[in-house]
């Protein structure tokens, strides 16, 4: 499902002493089937962005088109409930919106919402609880019974259980000890390609937009400051130093050794564990990986 927005700007509380201008003239296209990570600290539009995309709010001015589905200050497509079926949100901390008796009524919550027949619903509770790493045999315990990340798995069942054709992702992994937050977004990464879902990660890690995004945007105070392949992006070092970001601690490792030893081991999405070997066989004389 492709999302563009064109020359969209927002304003909160606008012709009040309190308006603020959340976004600012911003266009942006993000294909269909394609992993984006955008960036940007607190106050850079982010949020904004995320409500545009799933139609909670429409733009001031200028135009947001998700498929076929477009707003603008004065449209809005009739049938708003289809669109937001189409876009699924996993907020930060979606456990925390976990409710239900049984963690098969909490799965089954969004569906239900939607007018989805119950032999759908039924189908896709057991598939989603697989989808994220968990066995039917959770379904019927209280979701108030399980760990911290397995809570967030269900939430995100929840949210998949939808059936959604774009799937933002509002810092899935605040909270998490690094294993976890690796496991995540291994999940998510494998239902991206499993599901040919629109992915949008909306992060303040670099790390993860460079291992699992295919394009980046980097936002600053409301307007689209960089975007384009992440290991482009990241390469521009004093243009990220303006907006208080930093190259990704893995490019910064693979910079210093190429600096020490004369040679590039290119970036390739490998684990540390595989850019340490390559970095061993160079040290003992191995060959050159550039």
């Amino acid at each position: 499902m492709d999302i563009s927005l064109e020359h969209v700007t927002y304003i909160y509380q606008e012709n009040s002493p309190f308006s603020h201008k959340a976004l600012d003239n911003m266009s942006m296209h993000i294909p269909s089937g394609s992993f984006v990570a955008i960036i940007g600290h607190t106050g850079s539009g982010k949020s904004t962005l995320i409500q545009h995309i799933n139609g909670l709010v429409r733009p001031t001015k200028g135009k947001v088109s998700i498929g076929d589905y477009q707003l603008t200050h004065d449209t809005k497509p009739d049938n708003m409930k289809e669109l937001r079926s189409k876009v699924g949100v996993v907020f930060q901390y979606p456990e925390h919106q976990l409710f239900e008796e049984t963690i098969a009524k909490d799965i089954a919550f969004g569906p239900e919402n939607f007018g989805v027949t119950q032999e759908e619903i039924d189908r896709r509770v057991e598939k989603t609880i697989q989808d994220v790493g968990l066995d039917q045999s959770y379904l019927e315990k209280s979701p108030f019974d399980l760990s911290g990340g397995q809570m967030r798995r269900v939430a995100i069942a929840g949210v998949l259980a939808v059936d959604p054709e774009v799937l933002v992702l509002d810092e899935p992994t605040a909270g998490l000890d690094p294993r976890g937050q690796s496991e995540i977004m291994d999940m998510f990464a494998k239902l991206h390609v499993e599901k040919e879902l629109t992915t949008i990660l909306v992060t303040h890690s670099m790390e993860d937009a460079l291992a699992y995004a295919d394009h980046v945007f980097i936002l600053n105070k409301g307007s689209l400051f960089m975007e384009g392949p992440p290991l482009e992006v990241f390469a521009e070092k004093e243009a990220l130093q303006q907006v208080d970001l930093d190259v990704p601690e893995v490019m910064q490792f693979l910079n210093a050794f190429e600096q020490k030893f004369n040679q590039k081991i290119p970036y390739t999405k490998q684990s540390m564990k595989e850019i340490a070997q390559a970095m061993a066989q160079i040290v003992k004389g191995g060959q050159s990986h550039g």
